[in-house]
Order: C-alpha cells, then structure tokens, then sequence
C-alpha cells in the first residue's frame, strides 16, 4: 500500500490534524486516504487564511489587529492539549466587545472594571489568557506597560467539581444499562480517572494486553492503566466506533464541549442535579482508590496529577475515616464499667442534707 504523503499533515498518537504555519490547526477526522478524511483535508487546504489587519474590525495597533497576530505566534501555538482552543474562545468573547480599542493604551482601570463585571472564574480565565498576551505583546514591543500587573483574583472557597456519591452512581446505572452508551461513558470516568479531553479520544488502539496507555492532553503525561474488568466487561458489550470508543450520532468522535452537552442530557434522563458533572467521576474514582487504602503515589499513578498535594486531600480523608473506625472497634468490645452506688451515694446525701 502507497503511504500517502500531504502536505501540512501532522500526527500525533493516532490523531491527524492539518498544521498550516500562523494558522489554527484543524483536527482531520477519519483514516489517511479515506473519503472523510480527504474531504476535510481539500477543505482546510482552500481555505484562504485572513490577512492581519484586514478585516474591518482589525486596525493597526487595536486589540483585535493584536490578537490577530497573536493566534499566529509562537508563543500561542506552543500552547497544547485543549488551552489554545479554550483561550482563544475567551479572548474572541473579549475581541467582540473590545476590539476596537487600542491595545498600548488599555489602562488598568480599564481591566479591573472588567474584571468586576465576571464571576470570580470566568475572571481568572480571561486574566490568564489575557496576560499571556500581554507577555507576548510586551516581548514584541507592542506595548509599555502591562495593565493586568498587579491583578490578582480572590477566588471563593470550594472543593471544586461535586464528587458523585455511591447513590448517585448507581441512579445512572440503574437509566442507563451495560450496552449502552452512556453507561459507557459512566464507566470511563470512573474506572480510568480521568478528564473528558481525554476520556473522548480513546479508542481500542489505545488498550493492548489489558493495559489502556495515553497522553494526557493537559498535563502531558504517558500513562499505562490496567483496565478494570468491569470496564472490559462495558466496551465488549458496547457499539463503538473506529477510532474513539465514544461517538456521535453520526459516528464521529466527540469535541469535549459536545461531549460534555451530550453528558448532561443523559444526567437529566437520569434526574441527577446538575452538579452531578463528568469531572466529578474523577473525584469519584479518586475517592474510590483511597477508600480502597491506595497511597497518594498509586492514585498519581493513576490520575497523572504532576504534585501528590492535590492527591492527598483524598488520602487523608480516607485515611481519617478508617482511623476513626479502627479506634471505634477497639473500644466497640469493651463495655464501661461504673459502680452505681458511687454515683448514687453522693446524690441521696446531697438530697437529705437539702431536705434537712
């Protein structure tokens, strides 16, 4: 078989994408040399990248001339996993509303009447992407001064994603049975640890001699997890596709945003609340490991956290919990002894000294 060989073509553990210099990339869909893959191909191939400044809304030296060139840096596309796709639909939001303005003037007043206008998370994503640009403005001599140094965000106190309770976990299973593909996707969260970019590329290609390997997308970690036989037990039960084990409608792998959309619908179905979240099924699955007596090197292991100190907020607290049980069952035989002579002595002197 000819190994075909097209231009701008780039894959990465079985993914292609079309990667055009200064241009955003553009996931391929399907086989090298099929139907559907050479469709989207010739169609990214004729698009006609948009000059720097030449929309309307792009004039020289303006927020949105900036971002432009900004897109096409070196510094946006180092970026990996899903940042570049999540930072540049915040900063378009951004580019909308404020793209006229020039850029080497924004003041900070500017950026913290903005910022007032967020909740506190949609606030410390847009000041993340923001100062990336700034850096990178700075660094490119298009700007003095930062207008977002100094800012910091006062985050609210959470414990983050609502990790599912053992009830909730079973009212899904209960909708949704072994076949289909929702349960499918219940059990990937749970038995694999981790995030929905990730969970929505894997494939069978990925699970060789028990072992399911990837890279995670944020973190870009290599990991080699053995499959649980209740997960194993799922997908040979389950219709999946070709190249990812969940799909759409239509057979194609999922965005993580559709994903996520398609998820929440099947938790309604389900009449689980809506902090009930994919993410949420890390945590579980997190929790599950150290109820079990993992340590927090083993559940690394297994969630590719970089750091052990996010890990032992679930350590501990299992921890804490079985030493709560092991001190309740060593007194759990012994009964309190008590004389009640003893108490009642001092209580019937008391009583006739207050009668005398």
């Amino acid at each position: 078989m000819t190994r075909l060989h097209l231009k701008y073509v780039q894959s990465f553990g079985g993914y292609h994408y079309f990667r055009r210099r200064g241009r955003p990339r553009i996931p391929l869909p399907g086989v090298v040399g099929s139907a559907e893959f050479m469709e989207a191909y010739q169609q990214a191939l004729a698009a006609v990248p948009v000059a720097i400044g030449a929309s309307k809304r792009s004039k020289p030296g303006s927020v949105s001339a900036a971002l432009a060139e900004y897109y096409g840096s070196q510094a946006f596309r180092s970026l990996t996993g899903g940042t570049p796709a999540s930072r540049r639909a915040i900063l378009e939001k951004f580019r909308d509303k404020h793209g006229h303005l020039p850029l080497a003037s924004l003041p900070k007043e500017f950026v913290v009447a903005l910022i007032d206008t967020m909740t506190p998370h949609e606030a410390r994503n847009w000041l993340i992407a923001f100062k990336h640009v700034m850096r990178w403005a700075l660094e490119r001599k298009l700007v003095r001064n930062d207008p977002t140094f100094g800012i910091r965000i006062k985050m609210p106190k959470s414990d983050g994603h609502h990790t599912w309770t053992e009830d909730e976990v079973a009212q899904f299973e209960a909708r949704w049975p072994v076949g289909a593909k929702p349960r499918l996707a219940l059990a990937l969260g749970l038995y694999t640890a981790q995030r929905r970019g990730d969970v929505v590329h894997i494939g069978r290609q990925h699970i060789r001699d028990g072992v399911l390997t990837l890279r995670q997308q944020k973190t870009g970690a290599s990991l080699a997890i053995p499959v649980h036989p209740d997960l194993a037990a799922i997908i040979a039960a389950t219709p999946v596709g070709h190249l990812t084990l969940l799909t759409t409608r239509t057979g194609k792998s999922y965005a993580a945003n559709d994903f996520s959309v398609a998820f929440r619908t099947w938790c309604d179905a389900a009449e689980l609340p809506g902090h009930c979240v994919f993410h949420g099924l890390r945590k579980s699955a997190l929790t599950r490991l150290a109820d079990a007596g993992c340590t927090a090197h083993e559940i690394a292991a297994m969630s590719g956290h970089k750091t052990l100190k996010e890990v032992e907020r679930y350590t501990k607290g299992a921890d804490q919990a079985r030493l709560a049980r092991a001190a309740m069952e060593r007194i759990g035989n012994q009964s309190v002894k008590s004389d009640p002579g003893e108490v009642s002595k001092p209580l019937n002197g008391h009583t006739k000294k207050a009668a005398g």
